[in-house]
């Protein structure tokens, strides 16, 4: 379906060309003042200079071919030349009745689909999520789901951290603690057992005892170092032990990303873009790209437009061992050869900025990527306590993942089971999912660049702009088609009338933004764009609900009018959360 605002563009056009004005004048946008109009159009303004006419004069030209469309209830000029519009309800209803046929909901999927790389959660294995993990799995899904809605081929991957120091740290920590493992023999030949030495706990607590004494005890360090690049060069017991540790850590995080309702397609890491590294090195050497620096191995990435420093992106170091910009440009000749994608974009600390403009320079300059494929970076902020520094425990440690779910789940099940009208036995449920709307909704609704406060207790409540509330009007709107159907009302009956009154009228032009917000939500990289449009929409229903008597109005055919409306709100609004990530129970 064409969007709301597009139509009505596209009408404002026509009477600008009627009137011999150029169409470049018609541009429409919605009114800072909806006490006066719903939409508006200063183009008599500009056009003024060019047509050395007065604005005014201009704009009642235009208004006198607007008058004659059925598309405006109000069509009128103002000094000094601003057109003032508002819509007929008739044409709006049968807009609200396109969009409750369409499948979609009146988004239309794109025309040339995209095949885009997503790569987001990038957690080291061996270590649990804590919530410096949170931000760019739910802005990636939520990026990953809107994608997927407009009809692109979104591949979301989860780049772990597999393949470092951290491997040889564990492998080295481990040896200490358990020399008689069969592992450290090199003289063994035989098979690995199949079962892992080691819980998932025992391994969460031998990676940071590793990580500090390497820290303080340089012969120690030196070991895991070698410990490390004797993996890297395929030693059979390390490779065996890397197995398990994988296998261990990774059933892990998979549990804790499906409690946050995030899903990956591809569970890669830096281990899969080793076996690229030696071709990529060799080929940028022998054109010439690559060159010796002080040992280091490198490509120059500066520009002549640059303002500040950009330093050359370094391949390997003096000693031949790779970097983090060597495994993603290895990704990339991967993703390349597997997917040949239109776009690959990065959710990330905005910190690692610097990173990836030498990571994409590269890739462009040496044609490890398309000529044509985009590389995107969307660097987000990070999530602060209420002291304004990062988010800690209340004893001042790095808080778990799973431990701020826990707490935040237990406060909506205190809030869910003082409402009786919620079942025992849903309680649990319906606590974890407006804990995961709370959760999300709290960082979404922030423009992902931006650091933010992590408030527990706003984010936590049934009112003000938060995803609690945002439930409860789903629910609410629930309840209602619910005791309709029980009186034998039929949901599927009637259509949707002209608006009667101010209320139904605004929840109505809102419903007709849906189809625009997600497009350019997504075309911005901003899920905080769906938050603010929601926020309104649950408002603008509210209001409607306040002050209209649905179920008891006498007229049946302007009662199933209400009931339609309804349903498309709720429509909008569950389609809406679910490109979020997260979704509303039956009751609350």
């Amino acid at each position: 379906m064409q969007k709301f605002i597009d139509l009505i563009t596209a009408e404002v056009v026509s009477a600008f060309q009627k009137a011999g004005y150029q169409e470049k004048y018609g541009k429409v946008s919605l009114s800072n003042r909806p006490d006066l109009c719903e939409y508006q159009c200063n183009g008599a303004m500009a056009a003024a200079k060019e047509y050395k006419k007065a604005p005014i004069m201009i704009a009642g030209d235009v208004i006198g071919y607007l008058k004659e469309s059925e598309m405006f209830s109000m069509a009128e000029a103002v000094n000094p030349g601003f057109i003032n519009l508002r819509v007929n309800p008739e044409y709006l209803a049968s807009y609200m009745n396109q969009m409750q046929a369409d499948k979609k909901l009146s988004v239309e999927e794109a025309k040339e689909p995209k095949t885009i790389v997503l790569d987001y959660g990038g957690p080291n294995v061996a270590k649990p999520l804590h919530v410096g993990h949170l931000r760019s799995a739910i802005i990636g899904e939520s990026i990953k789901r809107m994608g997927r809605f407009l009809g692109h081929r979104m591949i979301g991957d989860v780049h772990l951290g597999d393949w470092g120091l951290q491997m040889g740290l564990i492998i080295t920590e481990l040896e200490e603690r358990r020399p008689d493992l069969v592992y450290f023999d090199p003289d063994y030949t035989g098979a690995y057992p199949e079962e892992a030495p080691f819980t998932i706990g025992e391994l969460e607590e031998i990676y940071p005892a590793a990580s500090a004494r390497s820290k303080e005890d340089e012969a120690y360090k030196n070991k895991a170092m070698d410990a490390t690049h004797q993996l890297q060069q395929g030693r059979r017991g390390y490779l065996a032990l890397w197995h398990h540790i994988m296998n261990v850590s990774v059933a892990d995080l998979k549990k804790n990303y499906q409690r946050l309702d995030v899903n990956f397609d591809l569970w890669k890491g830096e281990s899969d873009a080793d076996a690229y590294i030696p071709d990529m090195v060799k080929r940028l050497k022998e054109e010439g790209f690559a060159y010796e620096d002080q040992g280091a191995l490198v490509v120059d990435v500066k520009e002549e437009t640059d303002t500040k420093e950009i330093p050359p992106c370094m391949i390997l170091k003096s000693d031949g061992a790779s970097l983090y910009t060597t495994t993603d440009l290895a990704t990339l000749v991967q993703r390349t050869q597997d997917f040949h994608p239109d776009e690959v974009l990065y959710v990330v600390d905005k910190r690692q900025e610097l990173h990836f403009i030498q990571v994409f320079r590269c890739a462009k300059k040496t044609g490890i990527v398309d000529a044509d494929t985009k590389l995107s970076f969307l660097g987000f902020g990070t999530m602060n306590g209420k002291d304004g520094k990062p988010f800690k425990t209340r004893e001042g440690g790095v808080m778990r993942l799973e431990r701020l779910l826990n707490e935040i789940t237990e406060e909506m099940y205190q809030k869910i089971v003082s409402n009786r009208s919620v079942k025992e036995t849903d309680a649990r449920k319906t606590a974890e999912m407006v804990a995961l709307s709370a959760v999300k909704y709290g960082d979404l609704s922030n423009q992902a660049s931006k650091d933010y406060i992590f408030d527990t207790e706003r984010f936590t409540s049934f009112e003000g702009n938060t995803g609690p509330y945002i439930l409860y009007t789903i629910v609410r709107i629930k309840s209602i088609l619910s005791r309709f159907a029980e009186n034998g009302g039929d949901q599927e009956r009637g259509e949707i009338l002209s608006a009667l009154g101010t209320g139904e009228k605004s929840l109505m032009l809102l419903l007709a933004g849906f189809n625009a917000t997600v497009e350019n939500a997504f075309e911005e990289k901003a899920p905080h764009k769906i938050c603010s449009y929601i926020y309104e929409l649950a408002n603008a229903f509210n209001s409607f609900y306040h002050e209209t008597k649905i179920l008891s109005e006498e007229n049946e055919e302007r009662k199933a009018s209400y009931i339609r409306l309804l349903v498309l709100t709720r429509d909008v609004l569950e389609t809406s959360i679910s490109l979020l990530g997260f979704a509303a129970p039956e009751k609350m």
